[in-house]
């Protein structure tokens, strides 16, 4: 952004715009030259101008390099401006005290104002409150509102040097970043972690020093139990402002292939993961093969060829291999066998010479190398040898600069190893931090379980809607928001739950519903002709919102005839006489219902649009009996598995009774025209039916629409309706 000159009243300089250019990294001449009670403006190298505190501040947000600074998506930035708005109204005024009980109550579980990074809503907000003075020095002393308290010295900690020069220049204090309360890096530590979920710490970290790893392997796509681990990743590397390296642990190629490959970078770049560079284990193969060797030559691991069972019974009583105390020259033949992929090398693993006794099983001498001929996805067939996740990890962590390695607990017993491999390997530390892994009910999270569902035609393929894979849970209309708001919820807490997917559609509902557009649809066979003997004799449009309260929905063009259809549902319950309401219309009232064999065959009214709305029990959608209606296909899933926790060592067979046997339901329905207008992901709430996602949009007449529902965290699953 070039440079430009900021002029103002010297009795009322704008903190904000100085603190968020200040972030920002722009360069301002400052000049409080203006008369007072003038606005500020921003005068820019090409002559142009810029009036006003907000519009200035947008400005600054929307040219600053730093990564969602003036929100992610259109849905941010709006919130952003909510927030600009506020800082300037009640934060300055008499409303003071009670703007910082509604913060502090608003940041209970965020760690900043918009989405999971800075934006320069917490700049404004922030220097906003700073510029209160003692006023807000006497609040913060108190400790009334912890959580405000939390927010406000974390940021000023991390921005200490540039927020302590802008407060003591224009506010008269300094060290505005030192509190009475403790710090969060002398409160927290990475195995305490606050209740709320966000505020967590990593061990000695330091700013801009910081380097996390996210570490896949492409056996399949990533699934929301990825996703936890990922963001996390994303969120300390965002939070320390270091480094995140995405690297691919391609360490197995019986289960590995491209195609998974692309599709993590894809599943990465939908969760809007911010990495500094892709590795692969791969890369790194000759130097692993080197320190192999090397650990041979020291003794500190050998080749071992006793069969894998007889093996895996032995670690587990603590008996030493008959190989354990091989030469070095033994342990070297054997290795060049092994490297060669011979029949006496293709039954040999290179093991840690641990501790056979350990009452850690993970250090009774791992395998850290075994054999395999099939070819790599990337490398071909130029290695019969390739080291397992146990042995790479820890070496390619060292090598690529990580300090802190996210892992889950399940992996708990295995740090013992990792810390014992990096020390006979002579490598520097690397710290772990833990996190428990990621359970829902009614879900496999087994990469291996997966693939079987998609192997045996129980699913579509790795995107279906009823798997819990990214694709297949934003293809089922979950907003990427509501899955980082479910997962920094919980934070890096070790504690092992359960969690319902009602939670995380609860969440989903609050971001979808204020943005999406209403339409209207009618079940095809499960429908009702309502004729209004005083309706139109000529059908007429009417434009009409698609959302009442979000004008960025766009409007509608709504139909109104003579004959209408009702859902058969609402059909059923009306009685002769009664009055009802035709939403976007009026009342109307029912003179005579028609029947066949009990079965409504059509009902006739008259419109009573004088009459109240708020005197009628049943609000109807429906729709004008015209040829233009589009075809939709409504489509409802279920869970996959009726279990609710399937064991570690539970097998999926096609006989398996925890195989749910109605997975997907689809009923046909009409729609109004303007669904032709659809696009795919779209999603909307079809009134009085709950919210869709558009998967396939209109093509032709005689193609349906499809729909997938979304839940909300309250509808019945397909089987049991």
């Amino acid at each position: 952004m070039e440079e430009s000159r900021l002029a103002f009243a010297k009795d009322s300089p704008p903190l904000a715009i100085i603190a968020a250019a200040k972030i920002a990294d722009v360069s301002l001449t400052i000049d409080p030259s203006l008369d007072s009670g003038s606005v500020p403006t921003l005068y820019l190298r090409s002559g142009d101008f810029i009036h006003g505190i907000n519009t200035i501040l947008r400005y600054i947000a929307r040219g600053a390099t730093i990564p969602s600074f003036y929100g992610q998506d259109d849905i941010q930035a709006a919130h952003v401006d909510q927030w600009l708005e506020y800082a300037s109204v009640i934060l300055s005024g008499s409303e003071f005290e009670a703007a910082c009980s509604f913060l502090d109550g608003f940041l209970t579980s965020r760690t900043f104002l918009v989405g999971f990074s800075l934006s320069i809503a917490d700049i404004v907000v922030w220097s906003n409150i700073a510029g209160t003075g003692q006023r807000w020095e006497s609040l913060r002393r108190s400790k009334k509102y912890q959580n405000l308290i939390r927010w406000f010295n974390s940021i000023a900690v991390d921005y200490a040097g540039m927020l302590d020069e802008v407060v003591e220049a224009y506010v008269g204090r300094r060290g505005i970043g030192k509190s009475t309360a403790p710090s969060l890096k002398e409160n927290l530590q990475c195995s305490k972690v606050n209740t709320s979920g966000l505020e967590i710490d990593l061990p000695g970290a330091k700013v801009g020093e910081v380097c996390v790893r996210f570490a896949p392997e492409p056996s399949g796509y990533l699934h929301i139990g990825h996703a936890k681990a990922g963001l996390l990743n994303n969120y300390f590397a965002e939070r320390y402002r270091g480094r995140l390296i995405v690297r691919f642990d391609d360490t197995n190629p019986s289960k590995e292939n491209n195609e998974f490959v692309e599709n993590i970078l894809k599943d990465i770049d939908i969760m809007g993961i911010k990495y500094d560079t892709v590795t692969y284990t791969s890369d790194y193969f000759p130097k692993l093969m080197e320190m192999a060797e090397s650990l041979i030559k020291q003794g500190k691991a050998y080749v071992d060829d006793t069969p894998r069972k007889q093996m895996q019974e032995e670690r587990a009583t603590g008996m030493e291999s008959k190989c354990r105390n091989n030469t070095v020259e033994e342990n070297l033949l054997l290795w060049r066998e092994m490297i060669n992929g011979t029949e006496i090398g293709m039954q040999c693993y290179v093991r840690g010479k641990l501790d056979m006794l350990d009452p850690n099983k993970s250090l009774r001498d791992p395998v850290y190398y075994r054999c395999n001929i099939i070819p790599h996805h990337r490398v071909g067939s130029k290695y019969k040898v390739y080291p397992t996740y146990d042995f790479a990890c820890p070496f390619v962590d060292a090598l690529e600069g990580v300090t802190h390695a996210l892992r889950s607990s399940e992996y708990h017993d295995r740090n013992a190893q990792y810390y014992r491999i990096l020390q006979d390997m002579g490598l520097r530390r690397v710290e772990i931090c833990e996190f428990s892994r990621l359970n829902m009910v009614y879900t496999l999270l087994s990469k291996r379980k997966l693939l079987w569902f998609v192997q045996n035609k129980k699913v579509d393929d790795w995107t279906d809607p009823r798997f819990p894979t990214i694709q297949g849970i934003v293809r089922r209309g979950l907003k990427i928001e509501a899955l980082k708001q479910f997962i920094l919820e919980q934070g890096a807490s070790k504690n092992l739950n359960l969690m319902e997917w009602d939670k995380l559609w609860t969440i989903n509902k609050k971001i979808v519903d204020p943005v999406s557009a209403r339409h209207t649809a009618v079940l095809k066979d499960q429908r009702a002709l309502l004729t209004l003997t005083n309706g139109p004799e000529e059908p007429f449009v009417r434009i009409l919102p698609r959302h009442k309260k979000y004008e960025g929905a766009g409007n509608k063009a709504t139909t109104f005839t003579n004959r209408i259809w009702l859902e058969y549902a609402d059909a059923s319950v009306i009685s002769t006489g009664q009055e009802v309401t035709l939403m976007d219309w009026g009342n109307a009232i029912i003179k005579e219902i028609k029947t066949e064999n009990g079965v409504i065959t059509e009902l006739v009214g008259a419109l009573h649009l004088e009459g109240s709305v708020k005197s009628t029990k049943l609000k109807l959608t429906w729709l004008p009996d015209i040829e233009d209606l589009v075809l939709l296909s409504l489509v409802e899933f279920d869970y996959l598995i009726t279990k609710k926790k399937l064991e570690e060592d539970e097998e999926i067979t096609l006989t398996s009774p925890i195989l749910n046997p109605c997975t997907r339901r689809e009923t046909l329905a009409l729609g109004d025209p303007n669904m032709r207008n659809l696009k795919q992901g779209e999603i909307i709430q079809l009134e009085r039916k709950g919210y869709y996602r558009c998967d396939v949009p209109f093509i032709r007449p005689a193609k349906p629409i499809v729909l997938f529902l979304i839940p909300d965290g309250r509808q019945q699953s397909a089987a049991n309706k």
